[in-house]
C-alpha cells in the first residue's frame, strides 16, 4: 500500500506521545529539565554530525578536505530569504496555535514549543524525504518504518519534557511524507545522490539549530523560515553538477 510508510510514521509518533504522557507525570521537574538538556544536546550532535559526514572527507595524503561549503552558506542565505517572505514559521506556529485551541489545551504553555520542536525534527533530514520517495516509487516503506521506531522513542522523551504537543506533530508528518510520496514519481529524476547529500549537509545545520532552541529558547532560530535552503541545495546540485 503506497504511503503506509508515512501513516505508521504518525501512528508511532502518536504512541510514542503517550507513552511519554504517562511517564513524564512519574518523574520529577528536576528530571524533565535534564531530559530537555540531554535531548537538546543529542541532536546538536546528530545535526553535527549529518553535516560534516558529507561536508568532510580525508583526501590524499590524509588531509581532510572539504566540500560544500559554498553550496551551504548560499542555500541558507538564499533560504532565510524566501522562508521570511512566505514566513513559514509564523504559518507553522498559528497552526500550532489552532491545534491547541481545537484540542482544549490553550492552559498548556509548552504545547506550541513541543508541537513546532517535534515537527521540525521528524520533517527535516533526508531519511524523511528518502523514505517518503522509496515508499512511493517502489512501494518500499522499510526506511519508513526505521524512522518511525526512531521517532516514536524520540517522542516518548520529547513529550514527557515538553508535554503533549509533541504528539500533534503526526499531523505535518503525515502531510509532509505523504504529498512526498504522490509526488515521488514526477520527483525521481531531481533525487540523484548528489541531491540527497546536499540535503544532508544542509539538513543536518537545521536540526543543529532545533537542538540550539531548545537549549536556547530566549535565543531563537526561526528554523522554520531556513527550510527553503533544502530546496535551494537541491536546485544547487542539479545547476552545478554537485556540491
Amino acid at each position: 500500500m503506497i504511503g503506509l510508510g508515512s501513516i505508521v510514521n504518525a501512528v508511532a509518533i502518536v504512541a510514542g506521545g503517550c507513552v511519554g504522557l504517562v511517564a513524564g507525570k512519574a518523574i520529577s521537574e528536576s528530571v524533565r529539565t535534564t531530559l530537555v538538556s540531554g535531548m537538546a544536546v543529542g541532536t546538536l550532535f546528530v545535526g553535527a554530525s549529518a553535516t560534516f559526514s558529507k561536508m568532510l572527507s580525508v583526501g590524499a595524503g590524509g588531509a581532510v578536505e572539504c566540500r560544500g561549503a559554498l553550496m551551504l552558506v548560499m542555500s541558507l542565505a538564499i533560504g532565510a530569504v524566501a522562508g521570511e517572505v512566505v514566513d513559514i514559521d509564523g504559518k507553522l506556529e498559528r497552526f500550532g496555535v489552532w491545534l491547541r485551541r481545537v484540542s482544549h489545551n490553550e492552559s498548556d504553555g509548552s504545547f506550541l514549543n513541543g508541537f513546532v520542536t517535534a515537527s521540525l525534527t521528524y520533517c527535516i533530514g533526508a531519511m524523511a524525504i528518502l523514505g517518503a520517495l522509496e515508499d512511493g516509487l517502489r512501494g518500499d516503506p522499510s526506511l519508513l518504518y526505521l524512522k518511525s521506531a526512531m521517532d516514536g522513542i524520540f517522542t516518548i522523551a520529547l513529550t514527557a519534557s515538553l508535554g503533549k504537543g509533541a504528539i500533534f506533530s503526526a499531523i505535518p508528518i503525515l502531510l509532509y511524507q505523504g504529498g512526498i510520496t504522490i509526488a515521488a514519481y514526477p520527483l525521481r529524476r531531481v533525487m540523484t545522490a548528489d541531491a540527497l547529500d546536499a540535503i544532508s549537509l544542509t539538513g543536518g545545520v537545521l536540526i543543529f539549530c532545533v537542538g540550539w532552541n531548545i537549549l536556547w529558547r530566549e535565543k531563537k532560530i526561526r528554523v522554520a523560515n531556513l527550510l527553503p535552503s533544502l530546496v535551494v541545495a537541491i536546485v544547487w546540485t542539479l545547476v552545478k553538477g554537485g556540491l
